[in-house]
């Protein structure tokens, strides 16, 4: 994932006067430990209260340890969230084509859940919506890995229905995606259950999607007169 903008940052390092420090071969259970702590730290913390401290303490490292790969609380972050985004990915690329179209839309539907893949993702989405003017960067990769991924796949499979002359070919792909999308949001802030939300959003919207018969109408003067 190509890093954002990097802001000054918790760290002894922030600058390009300051590469990141190279030495022994890199641990990957230590590089897991920091990671997960660091994702952790996120939901209980958020962005701006956690610290690096609470990092190292919560992964059983030091911070020598730490720094020899991140050198701000910025870049580790980044790396956090893309460990994220990379163990979800197969999901946004799912091929739905051999279910029926309901039964595609509502898994498509049900696939776009921030916490399909992870339980904590609505309160992480919170968080960094919170961080929309401190640290705006991380709203942006965000935006660009978690939910941008998740409404293209509802329009791709919309589009794909269309196709099949499933649903309607002038229904608006774009603002269905973004509904199926902020429907969990909904859910979640009023404390209702999101186990079979993805069913009663299809049912709703289905009606007004769902391709209608053609019917055809003979004209009077059309029909068949005696005697043709």
């Amino acid at each position: 994932m190509a890093r954002a903008r990097e802001p000054i940052g918790e760290g002894p390092a922030c600058d390009a006067d300051h590469p990141r420090p190279s030495g022994r071969p890199r641990d990957a259970a230590l590089d897991e430990a920091i990671i997960l702590a660091t994702r952790d730290r996120l939901v209980r913390d958020g962005y701006s209260k956690m610290t690096i401290g609470d990092i190292v303490s919560d992964a059983k490292v030091t911070r020598p340890t730490l720094y020899r790969r991140w050198r701000n609380k910025f870049e580790l972050v980044v790396d956090a969230l893309d460990y994220g985004f990379r163990k979800q990915s197969d999901m946004y690329t799912v091929d739905l084509s051999q279910l029926e179209p309901l039964d595609a839309l509502v898994e498509a539907v049900r696939r776009v859940d921030p916490a399909y893949y992870n339980p904590d993702a609505m309160v992480l989405m919170g968080n960094f919506a919170g961080e929309a003017f401190r640290t705006p960067d991380l709203l942006e990769i965000l935006r660009k890995h978690a939910v941008e991924p998740r409404v293209t796949l509802i329009e791709k499979v919309l589009s794909e229905l269309q196709e099949r002359r499933a649903v309607s070919a002038d229904i608006d792909t774009h603002t269905i995606a973004t509904m199926c999308f902020g429907s969990y949001f909904a859910a979640f802030y009023r404390g209702e259950q999101q186990k079979d939300l993805p069913e009663h959003v299809v049912a709703v919207l289905w009606p007004g999607i769902v391709a209608k018969p053609e019917i055809t109408r003979r004209r009077s003067g059309d029909r068949a007169g005696p005697g043709e």
